[in-house]
């Protein structure tokens, strides 16, 4: 006849409450040594609690959105994916990408992108000659005979020769004829500026030369009141559209744009 195995066999009275009693004088020290240290990791006893909470099933934090990469808008020497505001789906005219360059080389209309962008960043550099103007302007619907009737502008300007440098609101890196730019960020003309555009939903940022120089909300209070009062009180797309095109304006002046890259914002 086999033995029981060991977990079937009735243990002797009183020899579960003795090896309990043991293992429990065994443990005590060791348990006050280490309520005595602090965790191997540095961590306090709340934070690990909080930890093995977590892990019993307490909701983790939400992943972020992965950021979509940067896209080149001069990859393309051709100027593919741009066309002149007035001539869709002709070729570009007027502007010459060369040696990563893009410089406006005579008439043809401010350059336009194909595509339509809604939440964005764009970034790029701009460089002009004495008395030059320019300007990006952004979520454009082809509302109007310009560029500038539907779309806000980011202004492009030789501050100290063009006689718009005078008014900050309309002096290089302001919302055009509603938001002033700040006095002493812009390189003069010849010189390399670096420009950033954030547009997320409403909330719009220009930065200049690594400074935020301009930021607004477009169809607020203030907005409204700003449009009402400018040049654009008539203009009914004004700043209207969520979704729109870019362009570089061609205001008939020599400009040069290099390592213009845009991405998109969730």
């Amino acid at each position: 006849m086999s033995r029981a195995p060991a977990a079937l066999r009735p243990s002797r009275p009183g020899s579960s409450v003795r090896a309990m009693a043991v293992t429990a004088m065994l443990l005590a020290p060791l348990a006050a040594c280490s309520s005595k240290r602090p965790p191997a990791d540095g961590r306090d006893a709340d934070a690990i609690r909080g930890a093995v909470a977590g892990m019993r099933g307490q909701s983790a934090a939400p992943v972020s959105t992965p950021v979509a990469p940067w896209v080149n808008l001069l990859a393309d020497t051709t100027l593919s994916g741009w066309h002149n505001y007035s001539t869709q789906g002709a070729p570009v005219v007027g502007w010459t990408l060369s040696n990563g360059e893009l410089v406006r080389s005579g008439r043809g209309g401010d350059l336009t992108t194909n595509r339509t962008y809604t939440n964005f960043e764009l970034e790029l550099e701009w460089q002009v000659g004495p008395g030059g103007n320019s300007g990006v302007i952004y979520r454009i619907d082809h509302s109007g005979e310009r560029s500038y009737i539907s779309g806000p502008e980011m202004q492009i300007l030789d501050d100290a020769v063009h006689a718009d440098g005078k008014n900050p609101l309309t002096s290089a890196g302001a919302n055009y004829a509603l938001h002033a730019a700040p006095r002493g960020v812009v390189k003069p003309a010849g010189q390399w500026n670096s420009a950033r555009l954030l547009v997320r939903g409403n909330h719009v940022e220009h930065w200049l030369n690594g400074v935020k120089v301009v930021e607004y909300e477009l169809g607020s209070a203030d907005w409204e009141e700003r449009r009402r009062n400018s040049k654009f009180a008539n203009a009914a797309q004004y700043g209207r559209a969520s979704s729109g095109h870019i362009a570089l304006q061609d205001h008939g002046d020599r400009v040069l744009f290099r390592n213009v890259r845009i991405r998109e914002l969730p």
